[in-house]
């Protein structure tokens, strides 16, 4: 079995590197508390888009720093209550185009997905921060502001907040809900089950956002993690601070969120991912105390997993089923 990470055996037990903050779940309790006294300002607008099984609309809503956020909205046309599936895009994408969502809607799912701030979609990114913006430096920035500034606490309060919204659509049972996504896709959807109760199965998809400090130590911080490299250059030359660094960077490390799930978990990884290294995946995966499962590709790297669509598909229509 091809592996460019540690053998099979080692990963299923590999728990992580990166330290964890000492007040991480004070952090992340602050923050949902900043989250709820935000007057969301729902807003729904009519899409374009028109299919004749579904209604398709806009939504836009108040996040944290005055942010204002972009999902997709998909709700089938049909009476009674309907499950609700939540998706988060990869990396400087987007919510994506509605025929992506159209197989769940038809089956009788809402659909929601939503744009990441200050990516790629429709949702603004308002923080004032020092430090680069260069690119898709999103991973440290906002960080020589302290780590109440990094740029993925709002993203992760978006996450919870379009989650707390959709899943009190009065249409939609909220003992039914699911959430996937790929990449950084993946990484907020275990960061979404660490901070919303109720959910009932996630689907991540090779998670970003994991292991950070292992990442580094594989010399694999280029592409979607080029920004560890780029900070310690420009910020921490002779690595004086190297032990903050990496600490500061655990309030955001998906790993730590994934041992707070409760839902149903169904995860995909491919063992040749020199992007997000398996490794730095399992140690999110171990982390998981709930149902889990999890689904190899020995010689897929971080691309389109064969199948992996139509397992999703499968797994998130159960929730029709029960």
């Amino acid at each position: 079995m091809p592996l460019n990470d540690m053998p099979l055996e080692e990963l299923r037990v590999y728990r992580g590197i990166n330290p964890k903050p000492a007040d991480f779940d004070a952090y992340w309790a602050e923050g949902l508390a900043e989250m709820n006294a935000v007057d969301a300002d729902v807003k729904f607008v009519p899409a374009e888009f028109k299919t004749p099984f579904a209604d398709c609309y806009e939504l836009y809503f108040t996040g944290v720093g005055g942010a204002r956020i972009h999902a997709r909205v998909v709700r089938p046309k049909r009476s009674g209550s309907t499950p609700l599936a939540l998706h988060f895009h990869g990396l400087g994408g987007y919510a994506g185009e509605w025929c992506y969502y159209l197989p769940l809607a038809a089956s009788g799912i809402t659909v929601v997905g939503l744009d990441c701030r200050g990516q790629r979609g429709l949702s603004e990114e308002t923080g004032r921060r020092l430090g680069s913006t260069q690119g898709d430096s999103f991973l440290t920035r906002g960080l020589l502001d302290g780590v109440k500034n990094l740029y993925y606490r709002g993203v992760y309060l978006d996450c919870a907040q379009i989650a707390g919204i959709a899943m009190n659509f009065d249409w939609v049972d909220r003992s039914r809900v699911g959430v996937w996504g790929g990449s950084q896709g993946g990484g907020l959807t275990l960061v979404c089950a660490g901070l919303v109760k109720g959910l009932n199965r996630i689907a991540p998809v090779f998670p970003y956002l994991c292991d950070y400090r292992r990442v580094w130590e594989m010399d694999l911080a280029e592409g979607a993690y080029r920004d560890i490299r780029d900070w310690l250059r420009a910020y921490d030359p002779r690595h004086e601070h190297i032990e903050e660094f990496f600490t500061s960077l655990g309030y955001i490390d998906a790993q730590f969120f994934a041992e707070r799930v409760e839902a149903r978990v169904q995860m995909q990884t491919g063992l040749r991912d020199t992007c997000c290294p398996p490794s730095t995946q399992f140690a999110a995966y171990n982390h998981i105390t709930a149902p889990k499962e999890l689904l190899l590709y020995p010689d897929y790297g971080h691309e389109n997993l064969r199948g992996a669509d139509e397992i999703i598909y499968q797994y998130l229509l159960g929730m029709v089923e029960e």
